[in-house]
């Protein structure tokens, strides 16, 4: 047996929510070690859709620029009915954009990996064991003893502070925790074709993403990068996954839009389209994150970025304890909102999206034709488009780490504007850091409060932004503050109306951490 070195954070899985832990633990400077049992990237897309949220955070990491060329907008979705008629339109929102990014795009997954792993690697304090499977942990109060085979069969152990498993649906790390998972009540059998279309498919394919809430058949058809065609296909109670997964049986589903002449397959997978939470997000030092922690349907395409919140959420949580060097019940109880913060917004999520399977699934031809009626009622009988973003919820600002005095701003991600800096134009983020931070357009308010707001948290950054599109000062007039103090995720923990409230929350956050 081979020991290896004590480290602060192990990281079992290197998919992509594996990767923004590790790579953000790495930038922070933690010694951290990462084991997944795959030694290469998997060559074909899953995950095929994110936001402007995981953008943010790519940039955080310095990749946004090199994974924005492999994305492309997101295209409108439209939902046709049982008629064929449309019945319901997503889109985005339009430009300036909030976050400084595309509100939603596509994007191909192995060589955004690729990317991330490289990011990861790049970090001299990271150790990267590739081919090697978790088999046993061992939790006590001062740590987490791992122990790991590779694949010749040598066993190796680790010591670290904390685990996070990140390790996809079968979770080996939730299995060795014993955590459960609590189901959610969605499941149903689908098929997933990924095609690459030529000039004669493309000629012929809509211009659109859709969903076709056909009784006969559900089927949603996904606009990916280039020449990437997604068609996710619902299955029929009788119908055998490997035999509907035979080529001819593809091409016979796929007819009314495509021959095999039109393209070629590329990836064929037969899924239960879940709706799954796990029970507990941490048990003492090991935590759950991403797929580990939760599955939910695609129709959103939320998945991934479910995983990379779920990383933020928890990597700046940790950082925070770790600098405070201190174990005490302000800690636990930051590394319990954890869970209780990312598992409120998963179910609020899950159940925003299991309403809009519920629909396209709809097999019943007289409930499909009431539900398209009813669809086309709400919006006044004309199709109107709506943002994806406006479907993704807010952080629950009553579970978590946010100022006691509620309001409607808290728990929403705060915008990222273009602000000026040395005479350019640049992103904030990349202008004022990524940690806490206090905005204001209040000058005077700033430099009053510079001193007191780094003397509660350390490194804070008191921000006047020069901004070039009015995104900040539209957010502070819809909001009717003055102030707004942000966390380290981009969500805002508390705004202000007056300078004795500014002060009253930052005291109640000092003592709150």
């Amino acid at each position: 047996m081979n020991t290896s070195a004590d480290y602060d954070v192990a990281v079992v899985g290197m998919g992509p929510t594996g990767c923004v832990t590790a790579a953000r633990l790495g930038q922070a400077g933690f010694k951290v070690l990462v084991i997944d049992k795959a030694t290469e990237i998997y060559p074909k897309p899953r995950a095929i859709a994110m936001d402007h949220e995981i953008m943010r955070t790519f940039q955080e990491l310095g990749i946004a620029d090199a994974a924005a060329k492999y994305t492309e907008p997101f295209t409108a979705s439209e939902h046709f009915g049982a008629d064929g008629q449309m019945i319901r339109r997503l889109d985005m929102l339009p430009p300036p954009y909030p976050m400084g990014w595309t509100p939603s795009m596509v994007f191909l997954q192995p060589p955004v990996e690729k990317i991330l792993r490289e990011r990861v690697a790049s970090f001299s304090n990271v150790s990267v064991k590739l081919g090697c499977e978790l088999t046993t942990l061992h939790q006590d109060t001062e740590g987490v003893e791992l122990v790991y085979n590779d694949a010749a069969g040598h066993v190796f152990t680790a010591r670290a502070k904390y685990v996070i498993g990140c390790d996809g649906a079968s979770s080996m790390v939730r299995r060795l925790a014993g955590i459960e998972l609590e189901d959610l009540d969605f499941d149903e059998p689908w098929l997933v074709i990924d095609v690459h279309a030529n000039a004669s498919g493309l000629a012929k394919l809509p211009e659109c993403s859709a969903q076709y809430c056909e009784p006969s058949r559900p089927i949603s058809y996904v606009i990916g990068t280039g020449n990437h065609r997604r068609w996710e296909i619902m299955l029929l109670p009788g119908e055998d996954p490997e035999t509907m997964l035979a080529d001819a049986q593809i091409w016979q589903l796929l007819a009314r839009w495509i021959t095999p002449e039109d393209g070629v397959l590329w990836r064929k997978a037969a899924y239960r389209f879940h709706a799954l939470v796990a029970k507990d997000w941490r048990k003492d030092r090991v935590f759950l994150a991403g797929d580990a922690a939760h599955q939910q349907p695609p129709f959103l395409g939320q998945g991934m970025c479910q995983g990379v919140r779920d990383a933020v959420n928890l990597t700046w949580k940790l950082d925070h304890v770790f600098r405070k060097g201190t174990s005490d019940g302000a800690n636990e109880a930051l590394l319990n909102s954890y869970g209780l913060e990312r598992g409120a917004h998963v179910r609020a999520l899950t159940t925003t999206i299991k309403g809009i399977g519920r629909y396209i699934c709809e097999r019943d031809v007289t409930l499909a034709k009431a539900r398209d009626a009813k669809l086309l009622a709400d919006q006044g009988g004309v199709v109107k488009s709506v943002p994806r973003q406006d479907l993704i919820p807010p952080l629950d600002a009553g579970v978590g780490l946010f100022s006691p005095k509620s309001h409607t701003a808290h728990g929403t991600l705060f915008p990222q504007p273009l602000v000026m800096q040395a005479g350019a134009a640049v992103l904030m983020d990349d202008a004022h850091g990524q940690g806490w931070r206090f905005i204001t357009f209040d000058s005077a308010l700033a430099r009053t409060i510079q001193d007191v707001a780094c003397g509660v948290l350390d490194g804070c950054a008191v921000i006047c932004p020069e901004e070039q599109d009015g995104i900040c000062a539209a957010w502070f007039a819809k909001h009717r503050c003055i102030a707004a103090l942000v966390r380290p995720d981009h969500y805002v923990y508390a705004v202000m109306h007056s300078v004795d409230e500014v002060m009253t929350e930052l005291i109640t956050l000092k003592g709150r951490l």
